[in-house]
């Protein structure tokens, strides 16, 4: 197993990230997961109100925080990281990922994909707070859009697959 690569998993909200971050992590023992989300709500909750937003990652700090954050784990510890996170702008995309990869570290990104209706099935299901789920839901149609591109791939489509063999497909694919 490559120490100290990152597994980066985009998607969608509903796609399968933190489920598919989970089950990863229970195959990779030493690996950690780290939710670039954390940063987020610590986000929101310290920047001036002035600079607040609906979504997070438009926060530069965000960014900033995310891969400085990713780079001084992988400089302590050398272990697989396993990242869920959403990010479908290409400028973030390339702040983020892009940055990681410019300055050495190998990310293995995964685009998990799956229809519209898969997507919004699995956020009814899920047991968030209505406001979450409704801010899920209004960005379906563009997360999906936008992670055609072929910037966002390797893609994984989840639609009907078992988390087990969506887990095998990317240890396949990252060689972990």
């Amino acid at each position: 197993m490559p120490d100290g690569c990152v597994i980066w998993l985009n998607g969608a909200f509903g796609a399968g990230k933190s489920t598919v971050a989970r089950a990863l992590a229970a195959e990779l023992p030493d690996a950690l997961v780290v939710d670039p989300e954390d940063i987020g709500r610590m986000l929101r909750r310290v920047v001036p109100p002035a600079v607040r937003t609906s979504d997070f990652q438009d926060i530069p700090s965000w960014r900033r925080l995310t891969v400085a954050t990713i780079e001084s784990l992988l400089r302590d510890h050398e272990v697989p990281l396993i990242v869920p996170m959403a990010v479908v702008d290409p400028a973030y995309f390339d702040e983020t990922v892009g940055r990681l990869r410019r300055s050495g570290i190998t990310v293995h990104h995964f685009a998990l994909v799956a229809g519209p209706k898969t997507i919004r099935r699995r956020l009814l299901w899920r047991l968030s707070p209505p406001r979450a789920t409704w801010w899920a839901l209004r960005r379906v149609e563009r997360c999906i859009r936008e992670l055609r591109s072929p910037l966002f791939a390797t893609h994984v489509d989840t639609d009907g697959r078992c988390v087990p063999d969506i887990v095998a497909t990317i240890r396949r694919c990252a060689s972990v």
